[in-house]
């Protein structure tokens, strides 16, 4: 069981929630395609790179840039992730809905993400989960990390113990970074973590440990 002082918990999106890696892809390859180039981004290629802010994918994926610049780039990939996302949505992971109508009875819910500015509101458009969640915040918000942005969601919200849900690395040190226990979504895309204070296999194991 998870310690009895936690007020609230905080989600990642991306291999916590749900799995929308395809559809990511899509975006990314249609923007591509609007530039002109026949470079080709494949599910297996962002896999690596979740979880990580939008500067640091494009970096990796698109090492020489694609001939437009790196504004125009982001204004397309953004501009098509806002019309795709809402429509072809992402994969819940089993049981999401039900245990965050759980969760949300003992506790506050928030989300914080390293995805782009729209990322979390297109997650709820499609998954129409928006009423469980208090707060939501995205490294395009502030163009800060993750433990800053969950610093800033317990300092706003005036949250005394929070935790912090997720499945990669980079999580667990946002986490440890924030002061806020782990717990890590074995499930997810993050192959292992060097911390966690709590892990499940699944998103129902949340009503077990809460």
């Amino acid at each position: 069981m998870a310690d009895p002082k936690i007020d609230s918990i905080i989600f990642d999106m991306d291999g916590t929630l749900w799995d929308a890696v395809d559809s990511y892809a899509a975006v990314w390859n249609r923007t591509l395609e609007e530039c002109g180039t026949d470079r080709h981004v494949t599910r297996e290629e962002l896999l690596t790179l979740m979880g990580k802010p939008l500067p640091v994918i494009s970096s990796v994926l698109l090492p020489e840039g694609i001939g437009v610049s790196t504004e125009e780039f982001y204004r397309l990939l953004t501009g098509f992730e806002l019309e795709m996302i809402p429509v072809i949505g992402g994969k819940l992971y089993p049981q999401v809905e039900s245990t965050l109508q759980y969760l949300s009875k003992k506790y506050r819910l928030f989300m914080a993400s390293n995805c782009g500015i729209n990322g979390l509101d297109n997650f709820l458009a499609y998954t129409g989960l928006t009423h469980f969640f208090r707060d939501t915040i995205t490294y395009d918000h502030t163009g800060k990390g993750k433990d800053y942005n969950i610093t800033l969601l317990a300092s706003r919200h005036a949250l005394r113990h929070p935790v912090y849900v997720g499945d990669t690395e980079g999580d667990s040190r946002a986490s440890a970074a924030a002061g806020v226990p782990f717990v890590w979504a074995r499930y997810g895309f993050g192959e292992n973590v060097s911390r966690a204070d709590y892990v499940i296999d699944k998103f129902s194991d949340l009503e077990k440990l809460f």
